[in-house]
């Protein structure tokens, strides 16, 4: 059984920072994808960022680009989430989700795009609220 686990987030002042992280166990080594999502309230699910775990390769979504940062630490299988010069549009529940890659993460980044991953494995959320 795969558990996603998460941890940071919090509440924070508009301009300031967070890190989200989330551990990944029980894939073999190197062979997953990591995906980040976030759900306002009252609003759709939406993927953020992802990232290969074999190259540390990752894609962002236009409106977090240049802010937000995902990063892996391998020996402990953890993916973070940094997040910079945040903004109240920023608040939302945050997940991470993660899955074997299949011939790489493409698959993942694309369903994020079309707005249904089929991604298995679910963290079980971290609010973010950016307030002042």
């Amino acid at each position: 059984q795969i558990q996603v686990t998460q941890s940071g987030g919090g509440s924070v002042q508009p301009g300031g920072s967070l890190r989200l992280s989330c551990v990944v166990p029980g894939f073999s080594a190197s062979q997953f994808c990591v995906g980040w999502f976030r759900q306002a309230p009252g609003g759709p699910r939406e993927g953020i960022a992802s990232i290969d775990s074999l190259d540390g390769s990752t894609v962002y979504k236009e409106s977090v680009k240049d802010r937000f940062t995902v990063s892996q630490d391998k020996a402990e299988n953890t993916v973070y989430l940094q997040m910079t010069n945040l903004k109240m549009e920023d608040s939302a529940m945050y997940y991470c989700a993660a899955d074997a890659r299949h011939l790489g993460c493409d698959w993942l980044w694309i369903g994020m795009i079309v707005g249904s991953t089929g991604i298995g494995y679910w963290g079980q959320g971290t609010q973010v609220t950016v307030s002042s």
